[in-house]
């Protein structure tokens, strides 16, 4: 990536979100310092601090300064709250998922069942894992409320943005429970683009906005160019995300690309593979797609059908679609323009991106 004034901000709030992240976790150690629960607090203050691309805060501080308020530590604070909330959302997601990896290391749950194995306990090592990760969870969600009301802000401004971090919340869980749902049968492209929109588009870009915003006590004709921007965007981030799911590298995304294809994920992508499918590819697909034990090879079967179908070029559509939405939502939205060039960066990465 071509180093430009946006990208080396980006970069700077990046350390300055993970130094407060590590602070507050730092401020809860007393707590978990002895016995069995260093190893919880340990781990999870490696898998909070490893990696990730701070999305959610960087979009909840460039809500808060597109509003017009200045930087400053508690809205840097505030913002990396929403990074604890999405450790949880993952934590949670690749138990419900059975993913192996995140980041390019053990999942959580995955990491406790190993530890269980090493240290020869008894019960099983799988549930043990799964019950650990689910208690880690939990516990960010937790720590996210307590980072998020203790920021520095006024109780009045932290109200306001509390409001919307509680439906953002409510939106997740319920956005969780429809991509369960989906699994159960053959999802629609409506059903899976509703999905994408409830569980992973406005945590991600659309709400993070609003609380910055609100945070900053913004009107709401704000909050609602806001969301013209937000949605579309969110959108077409999670497309791509469904996309390198199937074709991304490994080696960069951190994780395998099998578990999609493994677990029969009901995403946009792979609906309208079903409308598009003839007899043959449809019967392949109800052979492969789903199919705990697909090898490589049987990958590659259904990428070349993904393929055949047209339904990655549709998808490569659709996610130009509404990034054409969403920027021109940005152009028209009544925000400052240090944070509407920043944000036109900052959806470029989220569009064109291999991780």
């Amino acid at each position: 990536m071509t180093m430009t004034m946006t990208t080396a901000q980006a970069l700077d709030l990046r350390v300055r979100f993970d130094a407060e992240l590590a602070t507050f976790l730092d401020q809860r150690t007393p707590d978990w310092s002895t016995g069995r629960t260093a190893e919880v607090f340990t781990e999870l203050r490696r898998f909070i601090l490893s990696g990730g691309k701070r999305l959610r805060p960087l979009f909840c501080y460039w809500g808060w300064r597109g509003a017009g308020e200045p930087d400053g530590d508690p809205i840097v604070i505030a913002s990396a709250a929403l990074e604890l909330f999405h450790a949880f959302a993952l934590i949670h997601d690749d138990i419900m998922d059975s993913s192996e990896q995140r980041r390019g290391e053990p999942s959580v749950h995955r990491l406790f069942a190993d530890l269980h194995v090493q240290s020869r306990w008894r019960g099983d090592p799988e549930s043990y894992g799964q019950s650990t990760a689910l208690l880690a969870g939990d516990l960010c969600a937790a720590w996210a409320d307590q980072m998020f009301h203790e920021c520095g802000l006024r109780p009045e401004q932290v109200h306001r943005g509390y409001n919307v971090f509680a439906a953002m919340r409510t939106e997740v869980i319920a956005g969780q429970y429809l991509d369960l749902a989906a699994g159960m049968r053959e999802g629609s492209v409506e059903g899976a683009l509703k999905v994408i929109r409830m569980k992973t588009a406005r945590y991600t870009i659309t709400r993070p906005l609003q609380i910055g915003a609100a945070l900053a006590g913004a009107q709401p004709a704000v909050l609602e160019a806001l969301a013209a921007f937000g949605d579309p965007l969110g959108d077409a981030f999670q497309l791509r995300d469904d996309v390198l799911g199937v074709f991304g590298d490994p080696a960069v995304t951190g994780k395998p690309v099998l578990d999609d294809l493994r677990e029969g994920k009901p995403t946009v992508m792979m609906a309208l593979v079903r409308d598009r499918a003839d007899a043959t590819q449809r019967q392949q697909l109800d052979e492969l797609f789903g199919n705990p034990s697909l090898d490589a090879e049987g990958a590659a079967r259904l990428r070349a059908i993904i393929t055949g179908t047209g339904a990655r070029a549709q998808i490569e559509q659709m996610i130009a679609e509404r990034a054409e939405a969403a920027m021109g939502a940005l152009a028209a939205a009544p925000i400052t323009e240090e944070a509407r060039v920043v944000l036109a960066a900052l959806a470029g990465d989220a569009i064109h991106r291999d991780v």
